[in-house]
């Protein structure tokens, strides 16, 4: 909910920059991404009128979390984002592709269109490498094809079904990923992918109440406990969705100087 996506930058400030820690920075790390927003927002004031109106862009949700997880960075660039709850009008984009990657460039495209506006989208799963990926892009929706069962939650009879599905195979031979691929799209139809993925296996049975989705029963092996046992600044520090989102900041400056210099 809106308390996960809200600890987003303060996490990455604290996981990876801990005073505990030395290292040498990177171009993923959130502070070289604010330093180099700082610096784009400083050229792009010197360079046009103070009184610019922000450009505004959507994002392809109603998760109003997620909208102010990426607001504030990309406010140093002069954008203003918003999301569906904009458009009550826009209907939901069927996500009809076969890979993650896919299905995010189908909503970002469609919003795009609809909107006249640069979007982003995202989509995100689990693969199971026992089961051939699966469930993959049919996260959500797993286990569609079995009956409603009194008292369960879609999320758990999701794992409900993929426990089963893994009941014969070792814990060795579990190993999963979760993977998350932001895409963005301009009206003129120039594109931006940002994936980020999360190493990880399935456990035997779920474990912890601080998740959703397969949190409870993805095992994370450097901390031994699943992102369900997880405090929202651990999740948040080494999560599919957190790599994306650095891998968008990164790429970020360089996508938007490009299409403001083919508009200008």
């Amino acid at each position: 909910g809106g308390d996960y996506y809200f600890v987003y930058n303060r996490v990455l400030f604290l996981a990876l920059n801990s005073n505990n820690t030395r290292r040498e920075s990177s171009p993923h790390d959130p502070l070289v991404v604010r330093n180099i927003a700082a610096m784009r927002k400083e050229q792009t004031m010197s360079e046009q009128p103070h009184d610019t109106e922000p450009v505004t862009i959507v994002l392809a949700t109603r998760n109003q979390g997620k909208v102010r997880e990426l607001a504030e960075p990309l406010r140093a660039f002069g954008l203003c984002v918003v999301g569906l709850d904009a458009f009550p009008d826009l209907p939901e984009v069927e996500e009809t592709g076969t890979t993650f990657e896919e299905n995010a460039l189908l909503k970002a495209r469609e919003v795009s269109k609809r909107t006249g506006l640069v979007a982003i989208a995202d989509d995100s799963g689990l693969e199971v490498d026992a089961l051939n990926g699966a469930p993959g892009v049919y996260s959500a929706r797993y286990s569609e094809d079995m009956p409603d069962l009194p008292g369960a939650t879609k999320d758990e009879r999701n794992t409900m079904k993929l426990l089963a599905a893994l009941s014969s195979v070792r814990l060795w031979n579990r190993s999963a990923r979760f993977r998350t691929v932001v895409a963005v799209c301009t009206p003129e139809g120039e594109t931006l992918i940002a994936p980020g993925t999360w190493e990880g296996s399935v456990a035997c049975s779920p474990r912890g109440k601080n998740g959703f989705g397969y949190d409870p029963v993805f095992l994370d092996p450097e901390l031994g406990l699943t992102a369900a046992e997880m405090s929202p600044e651990e999740k948040m520090s080494r999560s599919h969705r957190a790599k994306a989102l650095r891998e968008l900041l990164r790429l970020w400056p360089s996508f938007w100087e490009g299409y403001l210099r083919k508009r200008a």
